[in-house]
């Protein structure tokens, strides 16, 4: 019977501080990278932090409170999550809704203003 072991790097456990993500290898290194590489991650609360898991092998982990996945790839070759870029007209159409007061006054539905009102619609 032929083993092939792995010489993949695979991690077996993560944790975030307030400064780093750390992540212990199965191979005994223990590798960190700054917490703000990932943007998602350094705006997510503690408890957001907290909540991950190992995906494929140990190939990387995922946040689901906050979305982000990070590879030990990414970790050991130093490649950090880049924020998305917003198109001229996003960000336009993002500011203009930024500026506008948001509508307050919502309509109650036709059947609703007439039984309201005691009007043919009413229940008694």
């Amino acid at each position: 019977m032929n083993t092939v072991a792995s010489n993949e790097p695979r991690i077996q456990d993560v944790r975030v501080t307030e400064d780093e993500i750390i992540a212990h290898l199965a191979d005994g290194r223990v590798i960190s990278v700054p917490l703000a590489w990932s943007w998602r991650l350094s705006e997510a609360t503690p408890k957001q932090r907290t909540n991950c898991r190992l995906i494929g092998s140990g190939q990387g982990v995922h946040w689901p409170d906050v979305d982000e996945d990070i590879s030990v790839e990414g970790m050991l070759h130093g490649i950090p999550a880049h924020r998305p870029r917003l198109t001229p007209a996003r960000a336009r159409a993002g500011a203009a809704r930024d500026q506008e007061p948001p509508n307050k006054r919502i309509q109650p539905t036709r059947g609703k203003r007439r039984a309201q009102a005691g009007g043919p619609g009413a229940r008694g």
